[in-house]
């Protein structure tokens, strides 16, 4: 399944049925924090592999968070289908931006425009 693919099967799981996709009217806001939900989610069931389970993690542990992921690219498809694009545009512009900031040994380092 490629990107696109996955972000037209998804539409139909958006609860927000009017197409309208107007940050005034607070359906950006439910889906950011769903992602900073998600995400915290993630980063919760990774910390208490590392403080109960010596950081070893099971295939049992990997099945979890490979669903928490899948959490997180469920909103992630959905802001960008709400901000107009595709997934396939922000990957590739993502890889644009590294490939440029490697070649500019700025890969490490701060600040979104570097």
């Amino acid at each position: 399944m490629t990107l696109d693919e996955y972000q037209a099967a998804i539409v139909g799981f958006d609860t927000n049925t009017t197409q309208n996709y107007d940050l005034r009217d607070g359906t950006y806001v439910d889906k950011i924090l769903g992602l900073v939900g998600e995400a915290g989610e993630l980063a919760d069931k990774y910390k208490k592999i590392i403080r109960d389970k010596g950081s070893v993690i099971s295939d049992a542990d990997n099945a979890e968070l490979v669903k928490e992921l899948g959490d997180v690219l469920w909103y992630v498809a959905t802001l960008a289908r709400y901000l107009g694009t595709t997934l396939d545009d922000v990957a590739s512009l993502n890889v644009a931006k590294l490939t440029d900031r490697q070649q500019r040994n700025l890969i490490k380092g701060e600040g979104d425009n570097r």
